[in-house]
């Protein structure tokens, strides 16, 4: 067969890689100009990738490329739409919708509409949502004929997250679960029928699930050659943004779809992998080259965002990894003359108070709250700041849209608390009573309509009542004459289990020790609830032993819960409960502090960064260092915190904290403090001041300003 080469007009060329040579560094500009060979571009933080990507797509069509032989794989939409606007200003092409690009989801979707039918489906499939895919599943525990009530089987969202990590991760279900479930490993048999049975709905139905869209975009590349071979001829240059946090499935999907042409350009940063938990394949960046022999590699190393200091303890840092692409980021803005500061606090009240101190000092110096983010390894570390921040009147929102306090397993669990202070509480009730096995929404009705009517019968009798000043709290034998012949539900142990934790949360032992509630009610039960109903169970674990400790410090179950209601009723507007995408009003609605987790936190920046709860044992996570490999995981983790800020960054712990029984408990710094070289941080002491006065002044809280 004669190939016959088609000849493109490259007269202006010149003049547009001039213009590249002017718009991007010597590092962008090789990559952007690059061979069309297999290509793994190493893009450290702030080294301008989207910029790159970008420029090379535009580079791929002036230099005559078709636009629907050009596959651009992204982690959004979003990021594929801004790209794709910006080639279009760049080269003026009208065309450039006809570039494939998206995500890998999306991208899928487009195939499989057109043959769905050689794979069992139909084109006019439909899509379950989460929400759609997880009832399907309820369906199928049912279908499947398995005593979901003599032996605890995982709720629905439990199976759907074992049923994707297996697809994801391209592994079978046997290792999934004794990996990440050994608690389900008896249970494993069943799990795979269920499995088995929401395949065959599914098929039945002709529907798909998001992980159906990447599965069935393989099978169709692996059992139809011919299919396979018209896509493989077509996309002829294949791009992928974030490659380090693609999982198996994806990263083989590329290799099927490259394996005519080979030009692949991969672009990531291994420094910045830190999706392991959720299927992502950390070995896909580092297996590139081996998978593509003739690989032409690239660095992006110089950074456009932070400081030298900021960068300067960013590399060591990260050089403590074994396993990397070595890189050192080289800052293109000037110093600051400000280090990274290091700020050991007495306790976690000054670390709030410092933080909520130094945030306003900075907005008095001209720095947006916009521009201000607090960041964290755990949720948990956020409560006693979110309490500090609402009483400065500081506006602030939470990155993952739900705070704290307003997270289901929070509520849950705090629910008990709230029936020991007030037994009348209707909704706390109902929700504890939900927790036992075959409650529904009529029994937990019935039993709270009797217990309801028990409590206004005992508090009439003064006999049951505890001494004055603690009438509302329930003692042993209160709790006792309010279960009197109560319409039990089916679940005999589950009920007796239920009552007898009510008697040890109210005993005189332990009824004003809001941490040791806490504690017994994570012991008694709602520890295996955790396994069983949700997939992230011991991160959610993990908050709840958080609250225990910070409950601790409180001498009775009402002030603690009292201070937790500030963060719904301390407003700036009228008083509402605080839903998940709500932020605490004050001043600008358009000016917001930025709480978030470190992940969530990936790709975005600000001026200032504090960087909270720098112990060791708390950062790294004792959890996650259960894995192979995981402290390097965690030091990635950290290494992404520290290159989000632009100018300062401040790095906090508390020296002393309180644990759940009362302790006094040392901290230490970190280890990823104690492995740098102390010149590369500014050790701030903290003093507290005490403001003397000669004669009556008004104090006013400097966060008032934000409600001018």
């Amino acid at each position: 067969m004669k190939k016959y080469f088609i000849k493109r007009d490259k007269r202006s060329l010149p003049e547009r890689l001039t213009r590249y040579r002017e718009e991007l560094n010597e590092e962008q500009f090789k990559v952007v100009t690059s061979k069309p060979l297999p290509t793994l571009v190493i893009a450290g933080a702030g080294t301008g990738k989207t910029r790159t990507i970008t420029y090379r797509v535009a580079y791929l069509l002036e230099q005559g490329v078709s636009p629907n032989r050009i596959l651009l794989a992204t982690f959004t939409n979003r990021a594929a739409r801004e790209m794709l606007k910006r080639v279009e200003s760049l080269t003026g092409t009208q065309n450039v919708h006809r570039v494939w690009g998206g995500t890998f989801h999306r991208i899928a979707n487009l195939i499989l509409r057109k043959h769905a039918v050689s794979i069992g489906f139909d084109s006019n499939y439909s899509i379950l949502d989460s929400e759609d895919a997880r009832d399907f599943i309820s369906v199928c525990i049912d279908e499947s004929a398995i005593d979901t009530k003599s032996k605890r089987f995982p709720k629905p969202q439990v199976v759907q997250n074992i049923i994707s990590y297996a697809n994801n991760t391209d592994q079978p279900i046997d290792d999934v679960i004794v990996r990440k479930y050994p608690y389900f490993e008896m249970l494993t048999q069943q799990i795979k029928r269920v499995d088995f049975n929401y395949t065959e709905r599914k098929r039945e139905r002709n529907v798909m699930d998001y992980d159906d869209l990447l599965l069935n975009w393989k099978r169709l590349l692996l059992e139809k050659p011919k299919i396979a071979e018209v896509y493989a001829e077509q996309f002829q240059h294949i791009l992928v943004d974030e490659y380090q946090d693609t999982n198996r499935l994806q990263a083989e999907i590329i290799d099927l779809l490259a394996v005519k042409h080979r030009n692949v350009m991969v672009v990531g940063d291994d420094a910045q992998s830190i999706f392991a938990w959720r299927g992502a394949e950390f070995t896909n960046i580092y297996e590139f080259p081996e998978r593509y022999p003739n690989t032409q590699e690239y660095k992006l190393e110089k950074n456009y965002r932070s400081t030298p200091e900021i960068l300067g303890l960013a590399n060591v840092s990260i050089a403590n990894n074994k396993k990397q692409f070595p890189k050192t980021l080289e800052a293109i803005k000037q110093s600051q003359d400000f280090k990274p500061a290091l700020i050991p606090c007495s306790d976690v009240e000054q670390q709030s108070a410092f933080i909520a101190s130094r945030i306003l000092e900075l907005r008095d110096e001209g720095t947006s709250l916009e521009d201000i983010a607090i960041l964290y390894r755990s949720h948990y570390h956020s409560i006693e700041l979110q309490l500090e921040l609402t009483k400065r009147n500081i506006p602030y929102r939470v990155q993952s849209g739900v705070r704290f306090f307003e997270q289901a397993h929070i509520k849950d669990v705090v629910s008990y608390l709230k029936i020991i202070v007030n037994p009348r509480d209707e909704l706390a009730w109902k929700r504890i009573l939900k927790m036992i096995p075959s409650v529904g929404n009529v029994t937990a009705n019935k039993i709270f309509e009797h217990i309801s009517n028990r409590i206004r019968v005992a508090e009439n009798n003064p006999k049951l009542l505890l001494q004055e000043g603690e009438s509302t709290a329930m003692a042993s034998q209160f709790t006792k004459a309010v279960f009197e012949d109560i319409p039990q539900p089916r679940s005999k142990k589950s009920w007796e289990s239920f009552v007898k934790l009510l008697e040890r949360l109210t005993s005189d032992e332990n009824r004003n020790s809001p941490g040791k509630q806490i504690e017994l009610v994570l012991t008694s039960f709602y520890e295996q609830h955790l396994t069983e109903n949700y997939e992230n169970a011991e991160a959610r674990l993990e908050d709840l032993q958080g609250l225990a400790m910070y409950a601790s410090k409180y001498d009775t179950t009402e002030d603690f819960l009292s201070e937790l209601a500030l963060l719904s009723t301390e407003r700036f507007a009228e008083p509402s409960g605080v839903a998940g995408e709500d932020v605490v009003m004050g001043g600008e609605e358009d000016e917001l502090l930025t709480l978030s987790s470190i992940h969530q936190a990936k790709g975005l920046e600000w001026n200032a960064v504090f960087l909270i709860w720098t112990a060791e044992g708390k950062f790294p996570s004792p959890r996650s260092l259960k894995e192979i490999d995981s402290e390097e995981e965690e030091r990635r983790l950290w290494y992404v915190a520290l290159t989000r800020a632009k100018d300062e960054l401040y790095l906090t712990y508390p020296l002393m904290i309180v644990d759940y029984q009362r302790q006094t408990v040392i901290q230490k710094p970190s280890r990823f403090i104690t492995e740098c070289p102390p010149a590369l941080f500014e050790i701030w002491n903290l003093e507290e001041e005490v403001p003397q006065f000669d004669a009556p002044v008004e104090i006013k809280d400097k966060g008032q300003e934000f409600l001018n």
